[in-house]
């Protein structure tokens, strides 16, 4: 079930907030945990068992944790918890990866298991993973109630595309949580723009994407190439900041307090300031639970260029078991290390513009990398977008772009914050976006057929 979607907005979340909100406080977190799994199991009937496990074996991990915390016991069920979640991860998202790995390495022909990935396991069980250190690290009390711990872990807004939530940042929400008619209010209009950026802007970008990508890379020409990935980079912004939104505005109804996931990512003048702003969640993770452990850069520079490559080596595995992925991650991590070596003096330096284009540039070029699979499709593709013996503009980049060059300008306006100045200037203009955002939103679900979520796969 997608948030975007009839069902979802007219039958399951009215049946959620009716239930919730007669509900004495004390069983919210319970109304909350039985939809949650409901919301999961409409699409993983099966999986939704892998997920309750996970649930179960941090619960019984982190009071063995607190029981004998200043022991070994307490380091051991740690280790044990992480191993848990990591070989699940691994098992269900990695097997056909290291299988066909082996096979082309010592001429092996293990079948592959061709198993389907559990929706959004790569986000819970870094979540599940955050409870169990933060109960370790004493940075939170151990949860005793498993209901309590469940609706942390299940809690559909968030559930399969995040943002990451750590245990620390919400474990008091679980027991003690603010529901006012202005968060209930701002939620909603949260929630209202996700749902805009989602089903007219980014559907429509995909859709010219998916055409352009359908066309043999070595036929495009060259500002055709350019056109398609612009388009996807502009799409998979505004759907997975729109999906973040849709989650913050849902978990500001129920009373939760997320994390910010995007903060205008393009408008970013370093690939170090870009990285602060384009998946807050996950880069906070890996820095509290990964980078800084590994030593982060209070040690020498070999160490610290090497914990970087190991954080981005990961960043990329994390999405998705494919070399395109490990490669998109150490891409960004040699220019984030050439920058804090350099670079970024250099950065401040120059003109705003002049950084600007740097910035956007290395990021179209690490989408081209981020979204096609197969590395010598990467080359072919970027050879369409370089190579300028080809055809420089072709009639195609005329039919895609002529129709669409008002949802593409206003979607560079709208990926800074001038939309959004203006709107929290005025709240007349809020609530007029609110209440028309919706109808329009609804008509456009009702009439469109393309409406896929990007991190879903991941």
């Amino acid at each position: 079930m997608v948030f975007s979607s009839i069902t979802f907005l007219f039958y399951f979340l009215p049946l959620v907030l009716f239930f919730y909100f007669i509900s004495p406080n004390k069983i919210k977190n319970l109304v909350l945990l039985v939809f949650s799994l409901i919301f999961y199991a409409w699409g993983e009937p099966v999986y939704i068992f892998i997920m309750l496990f996970s649930c179960i074996v941090d619960y019984v991990h982190a009071l063995i944790i607190d029981k004998y915390r200043g022991t070994f016991k307490s380091k051991l069920a740690l280790i044990s918890s992480i191993i848990i979640n990591l070989s699940l991860l691994v098992f269900f998202k990695y097997s056909d990866f290291f299988i066909s790995l082996l096979n082309s390495l010592i001429n092996l022909n293990i079948p592959l298991l061709n198993l389907s990935l559990p929706i959004g396991i790569s986000f819970y069980t870094f979540q599940t993973m955050s409870y169990s250190i933060d109960v370790y690290r004493n940075d939170s009390p151990v949860q005793k109630n498993i209901i309590n711990l469940g609706t942390f872990i299940t809690l559909f807004p968030q559930l399969v595309a995040g943002p990451i939530v750590r245990y620390h940042d919400i474990s008091h929400q679980l027991i003690n949580r603010c529901i006012s008619f202005d968060k209930i209010y701002e939620g909603v209009y949260r929630f209202i723009i996700g749902i805009l950026k989602k089903v007219i802007i980014a559907n429509n970008l995909g859709a010219i994407w998916f055409s352009i990508k359908s066309i043999p890379f070595f036929d495009l020409s060259n500002l055709t190439a350019w056109l398609g990935i612009i388009c996807f980079t502009l799409q998979i912004y505004f759907d997975f900041s729109g999906y973040s939104d849709m989650a913050i505005g849902l978990g500001k109804i129920f009373g939760f307090d997320l994390l910010e996931n995007f903060n205008f990512p393009y408008i970013s003048k370093s690939i170090t300031e870009f990285w602060r702003r384009w998946h807050i969640s996950l880069g906070i993770w890996f820095r509290d639970y990964l980078y800084i452990p590994l030593g982060g850069n209070r040690c020498s520079k070999s160490r610290w260029i090497f914990n970087i490559f190991i954080v981005w080596f990961l960043t990329g595995l994390w999405h998705g078991a494919s070399f395109n992925f490990i490669l998109w991650g150490l891409y960004f991590g040699i220019i984030l290390i050439i920058e804090k070596l350099f670079l970024l003096e250099i950065l401040k330096k120059l003109p705003k513009f002049l950084s600007h284009i740097y910035v956007m540039f290395l990021v179209i070029i690490g989408f081209v990398i981020f979204e096609i699979t197969d590395i010598n499709s990467i080359l072919i593709y970027l050879g369409s977008m370089f190579n300028f013996n080809n055809t420089f503009v072709d009639s195609t980049f005329y039919y895609y772009f002529i129709p669409n060059i008002i949802l593409i300008v206003f979607s560079i306006i709208a990926s800074t914050p001038i939309i959004k100045i203006i709107l929290d200037k005025y709240e007349i203009l809020r609530f007029i976006t609110l209440i028309v955002g919706f109808i329009v939103a609804t008509s456009f679900l009702v009439d469109s057929s393309f409406n896929p979520f990007l991190y879903f796969r991941f």
